[in-house]
């Protein structure tokens, strides 16, 4: 496959584990009402990892040991997160917490720049603008600053160091025992993190159906495509891709939750929108902006 094919099947990639994170709010929204929201996470990463262990040993074993080691680290910044994530939402109402958990599309250029020392250029910056702007509109019906505001900033400064890690040592080849390290990763720290009150698992066929969902579709195949797609696109780039989240999970907030369509929501949708295709556009006109570990992926 071509690079630049692969490029468009990177952002293809991208945009529908976006709209399979979006289509899990309702479910997840539910489930916590009966399930503590850790002990969710510790049990559907761990059905998870178990699945991809068995399915996917050879691509593990086939690692090597500095690979191994580059998994455990992404799943260690992606576990983090998600734990610090979940407590957050404990004292931090929903919109909020997704707006604050968005703001990784504004720190993961930040993290390029600062420590990366990679240039991003001001069109790029102008997208990222755009895509914070549309993300307000979306998330944000009032703000306040707290513990769990705090440990949200926490949870997205770890996403977007995952997302830059990504960029940087992801390819094709191991895209799927690198998965597999970061998923194994992240069920056990999710697990500890459940561990002090006790597990506490689903109860009825339809909780278990929802776990088994988000296993395969926005946990597996979700953790995978990421992994993969990130091989072939700069972290920035994938970062602005990725908030089509909040507007895959408006738009299944209004078909399928009863929500009435605001003109707030079309406005800040439309905004995200604008920045995935202007840094789509400016990946095209400029391929030269690829990383150059994604060049290397492509030879």
């Amino acid at each position: 496959m071509q690079p630049a094919a692969r490029s468009r099947l990177a952002t293809l990639l991208l945009i529908g584990l976006t709209a399979v994170w979006g289509s899990t709010f309702f479910l997840i929204r539910d489930l916590v009402q009966h399930v503590p929201p850790v002990d969710f996470l510790a049990v559907r990463f761990s059905i998870a990892a178990v699945v991809m262990v068995v399915v996917f040993w050879r691509p593990l074993r086939a690692l090597r040991r500095d690979q191994v080691w580059v998994g455990i680290w992404l799943g260690v910044l992606y576990g983090l997160a998600q734990v610090f994530q979940t407590q957050g939402l404990a004292t931090t109402p929903a919109s909020v917490s997704g707006f604050i958990t968005g703001t990784y599309v504004v720190l993961t250029p930040l993290i390029t720049a600062v420590f990366l020392r990679e240039r991003v250029p001001a069109t790029t910056w102008a997208a990222v603008g755009l895509a914070t702007a549309g993300l307000a509109l979306l998330s944000l019906r009032g703000f306040s600053v707290g513990a769990g505001e705090a440990l949200t900033l926490l949870a997205a400064a770890l996403y977007a160091l995952h997302i830059v890690g990504l960029g940087r040592h992801s390819s094709h080849e191991i895209a799927t025992g690198l998965s597999v390290v970061q998923m194994v990763v992240i069920a056990v720290l999710t697990t500890i993190g459940a561990a002090p009150g006790g597990l506490v698992l689903p109860t009825t066929p339809g909780h278990w159906a929802s776990v088994l969902y988000m296993v395969v579709f926005a946990s597996i195949a979700a953790l995978w495509a990421q992994t993969w797609a990130q091989a072939h696109m700069s972290a920035t780039r994938a970062a602005i891709v990725m908030t089509m989240e909040p507007v895959f999970a408006t738009l299944f907030a209004v078909s399928l939750g009863g929500e009435s369509m605001t003109g707030r929501m079309v406005i800040g949708g439309a905004l995200v929108l604008s920045a995935m295709f202007a840094v789509e556009l400016l990946a095209r006109r400029r391929p030269g902006e690829l990383p150059v570990e994604t060049l290397h992926h492509e030879v």
